[in-house]
């Protein structure tokens, strides 16, 4: 695990952070002048992200770690402290923050990762939006199983788009000229499209920084990706 920190001298200047960058994990100094510590530790945990919180104080009472863990904090460790061991606790943290990568999906020679956000067919890399992409995952993750427009529509663009727009139409048009032949997605009359014997396997083995292992066809749409940060706030 690669660490990226980001320290802060007071809680309220930890607090606008995270307000805004996705942390795996976050030591918490009670202590520290401004807003509460306990206060920005519910509000992490309230987020409902995953990130970790560690908290550390000056008091070693049984008392105040029992209600430091109480707010919702994952560990707790009193001054003073062995830094090797901080460190140590902090990068188990960050295992546990880390989400499961999710299964690759396929359908014949057609291979989509949803943690790395590429497609390749018969090992060459396709080159897709985001609309396309969004499409193709629903339709493999039904597993053969027939997808309507209305649901195509509502997954992957918005609660606002219009219902009778023929938007989803084109984009898997578009889809099946960039996926080529023989075609793998079918059109079901009256009912939606599938593609048949679509299935799940392991995701690939995980990579230390983002984007190495490259070479595999990736969403090219702009704003496809969302942006977090690894590492901790101290």
């Amino acid at each position: 695990m690669k660490v990226w920190p980001s320290t802060s001298r007071s809680t309220r200047d930890g607090h606008e952070k995270a307000t805004v960058t996705r942390y795996d994990v976050v030591l918490l100094d009670r202590d520290l002048p401004g807003m509460s510590g306990d206060d920005l530790c519910r509000e992490i945990v309230q987020s409902g992200e995953l990130t970790r919180v560690l908290m550390l104080t000056a008091s070693t009472a049984v008392a105040e770690r029992v209600e430091g863990l109480s707010l919702g904090a994952d560990d707790y460790v009193a001054k003073p402290f062995a830094f090797p061991e901080l460190v140590a606790r902090v990068r188990a943290l960050g295992r546990r923050a880390t989400p499961a990568a999710p299964p690759v999906l396929t359908a014949g020679d057609i291979e989509l990762d949803p943690s790395r956000r590429t497609v390749r067919r018969a090992g060459e890399p396709v080159d897709l939006t985001r609309k396309e992409f969004g499409v193709l995952e629903v339709l493999l993750s039904a597993g053969g199983a027939v997808v309507s427009s209305e649901d195509l529509l509502e997954r992957v663009w918005d609660e606002n788009a219009d219902p009778f727009t023929t938007t989803v139409r084109v984009t898997v048009m578009t889809l099946r000229k960039k996926l080529g032949e023989p075609g793998v997605i079918e059109t079901v009359v009256g009912s939606g499209y599938r593609v048949p014997g679509a299935a799940t396997a392991e995701p690939a083995a995980d990579v230390d920084e983002i984007g190495s292992g490259s070479g595999s066809g990736s969403v090219t749409e702009p704003g496809a990706g969302t942006s977090s940060e690894s590492g901790s706030l101290t």
